[in-house]
């Protein structure tokens, strides 16, 4: 055999990543586990506590637990829907506004520090006046001023 007739090339089956899933590759087991408590939860009190007709019961619980089924099985965005709560609760807690300066604009030493309570909290109320006493300095020295101190 001749090298142009050997080939390298082999095809990868579709189902050689579906390892660890359930169902032949088609759910996680997270995802299931999830699926299973969250329709437990909401499923208990539909079932037992809630008094109503059985006709009414079986509607009742189709309309709620299987979109929820559907929705933990499937998961949000490739997350199981737990982690996709978690991902929402920890994006509230840690949220914050940033402020960014611009590069090369000479900015009025007011505006560059505030004392405020991360300040106070750190021990760092004398420093911003300090820094802005050094700005200024600066600010001087660059338009042909004195340094005043």
């Amino acid at each position: 055999m001749s090298e142009e007739d050997y080939s390298n090339i082999y095809a990868i089956p579709a189902n050689y990543t579906d390892s660890g899933k359930l169902l032949g590759g088609m759910l996680e087991p997270r995802n299931a586990v999830e699926t299973v408590i969250l329709l437990l939860v909401l499923g208990y009190p539909e079932l037992v506590l809630i008094p109503m007709p059985e006709t009414i019961r079986i509607v009742v619980l189709t309309i709620t637990l299987l979109p929820m089924a559907v929705l933990g099985v499937m998961g949000i965005g490739g997350d199981s829907l737990f982690q996709y709560i978690g991902h929402i609760f920890r994006y509230l807690a840690g949220r914050r506004t940033l402020h960014y300066r611009r590069v090369g604009y000479h900015y009025d030493p007011k505006q560059l520090r505030r004392k405020g309570k991360r300040d106070r909290r750190r021990g760092r109320g004398d420093q911003g006046k300090a820094v802005e006493k050094e700005l200024a300095g600066r600010e001087g020295q660059e338009h042909g001023g004195t340094k005043r101190g």
